[in-house]
């Protein structure tokens, strides 16, 4: 018998196919090297510290009383009642968009909507369009079998697709992925440019009459997390007729640092939202019931909700400006490096221009893969390289999270990073 044997593959195509997080391998590793004693700032993960971002009292304790009054039995499937009549108020008080209860869904946070959304609108060998970089699209385009369009964005324009990046594609697609605020690049669409991309979709539904539409999932999760003159826009605000179009998602993870108490919501056609409910209860994707009631609570508390969202808008402002202004410096005075404006979520795009040099212990830093790792060790900061969003491992552009980061860490960051680079100036 031959000393080589063929693995035998024990699971589905599916299971066996799948790639796992890259965010989550990178941060993995920097956290085991923080643990043997490594002095690192890892600035990888989306995620607030608790520690910076303390959850807002009001939503604390509207969860501990939810707990000792014992709502603690299922929630219905679709979210209780008074948090859908909550969201609804919400988003006609925030964005002036009238939506019923029943148009409305919620669930453990964002991500099993955007999977529902996927389920209920996507085909085997549908095409769903998608820039790079971009959160997860390209992961929940392969979990349901699709074709994927990959727009390859440019920094010029923000690495937000245009209408005349996604006009050519449009004709026999199913879904197009929008978000703004962007993950990763915390840049956001302008009122023109989302308003040019709505008359596409508005065009191309008026040739389909008869048809299924051409839909766009529109992630918002951070579109109270809007900085300095940013406007946040929507579609449905800027053309009422994408209202049937348009399913969102939203939640409170990212605007109440809530993280882990895992409340989103999606809202959309009748219909439509009617399918994905059907779709989750199969899956028992529901918040928590407590954590439910206690949104809904905290959701009518308007003063606390604004004093809370702009004290987080006020931090990462903060920290973002100062860490582009370190940036900036570095840039002026020969560094490899750039960075681009932040608009809006926790992040700040940041280009480090190594790939194809060699350091000066004459190691070759042949992909993104390796910068990643030669400012992990020389620099002693973690960053997530546009590779994890979709983007080739020859793009030399990384995402900096804010959410973990102190003020008094930033000076520490760019001198780091200017004492690693050194070797590389100009």
């Amino acid at each position: 018998m031959s000393e080589l044997t063929q693995e035998i593959i024990t699971v589905s195509d599916l299971a066996e196919n799948l790639v796992g997080s890259e965010i989550i391998k990178i941060a993995g590793e920097i956290n085991a090297l923080i643990a043997a004693g490594e002095p690192i700032t890892n600035l990888t993960i989306g995620d607030f510290d608790p520690k910076i971002y303390p959850l807002p009292k009001g939503l604390l304790n509207e969860i501990i009383q939810a707990y000792e009054d014992g709502h603690t039995n299922y929630p219905a499937a679709n979210g209780v009642e008074v948090l859908r009549v909550a969201v609804s108020n919400y988003i006609k008080a925030r964005q002036g968009l009238e939506f019923s209860k029943e148009d409305i869904l919620i669930s453990g946070g964002a991500r099993p909507l955007i999977y529902a959304i996927f389920r209920a609108l996507v085909n085997t060998g549908d095409k769903v369009i998608f820039p790079i970089p971009s959160w997860n699209n390209n992961h929940y385009t392969y979990l349901n079998f699709a074709e994927p369009v990959v727009i390859e964005t440019l920094p010029e324009n923000k690495f937000l697709p245009t209408a005349e990046d996604l006009k050519p594609h449009l004709h026999d697609a199913a879904l197009v992925a929008l978000c703004s605020p962007l993950n990763p690049t915390g840049t956001s669409y302008t009122k023109k440019a989302l308003s040019d991309i709505c008359d596409l979709v508005i065009d191309e539904n008026r040739r389909r009459v008869g048809q299924k539409p051409l839909y766009v999932l529109y992630d918002q999760i951070y579109s109270e997390l809007i900085l300095g003159d940013t406007k946040h826009y929507d579609p449905v605000s800027l053309r009422a007729e994408m209202r049937q179009y348009t399913i969102y998602v939203d939640g409170i993870s990212k605007s109440f640092a809530a993280t882990g108490v895992r409340v989103g919501w999606s809202f959309g056609p009748t219909k439509v939202i009617a399918k994905m409910k059907a779709l989750l209860s199969h899956v028992g994707a529901w918040s928590p019931k407590p954590e439910q009631m206690a949104t809904a609570a905290f959701l009518n508390q308007m003063a606390s909700v604004e004093a809370t969202v702009q004290k987080h808008r006020d931090m990462i402002s903060e920290r973002v400006n100062k860490l582009y202004n370190g940036f900036s410096a570095l840039r002026e005075v020969g560094y490899p490096v750039d960075v681009i404006q932040a608009e809006g979520a926790m992040y700040l795009t940041v280009k480090i221009d190594l790939i194809g040099k060699t350091t000066s212990d004459g190691v070759i830093l042949n992909d993104a893969s390796d910068v990643t790792t030669f400012l992990i060790k020389k620099a002693k900061v973690g960053i997530v390289p546009f590779y994890c969003f979709g983007a080739s491992r020859q793009s030399p552009w990384f995402r900096i999270s804010v959410g973990t980061l102190k003020i008094e860490q930033i000076s520490t960051v760019i001198e780091n990073l200017r004492e690693a680079l050194s070797q590389f100036k100009k």
